[in-house]
């Protein structure tokens, strides 16, 4: 999965999901539903310059994810207290229509996750 950031500093990607993440079937699972969730929260917290992991996700499921579409992912940072980093996310559908929506806390910790960075990829790679 591809992550990209808007100016507003909102993280997103599409992805379309198959039988590897199938729950119900012709439906995601709904614990691959979270792991995007948090991946995407995640990567809005630390694209704000923060070393986290997460401590609490909240998951709240609307309506089902069917299988072979492009769904797409957005997440944000929506405050701070303290150590503790509050970010939001959602799942939309194809339509528009959000099925999941997410709320994270993360807190830092540096002795973790240590001196992560990103790479960019070559020119022509």
């Amino acid at each position: 999965m591809t992550w990209f950031m808007r100016d507003d500093r909102i993280v997103f990607g599409e992805i379309v999901l198959t039988e590897h993440q199938q729950g119900p079937p012709g439906y995601v699972h709904g614990g691959a539903s979270a792991a995007l969730l948090d991946e995407a929260m995640g990567m809005a917290v630390w694209a704000a310059g923060y070393r986290v992991v997460a401590v609490n996700l909240n998951v709240d499921f609307s309506h089902p994810v069917p299988l072979g579409v492009k769904i797409a992912i957005s997440a944000r940072v929506i405050g701070q207290e303290g150590r503790a980093i509050h970010a939001s996310g959602e799942i939309a559908l194809p339509d528009g229509q959000i099925a999941v929506v997410s709320k994270g806390v993360y807190v830092e910790a540096p002795h973790l996750v240590g001196n992560v960075r990103a790479e960019h990829p070559s020119p022509g790679a």
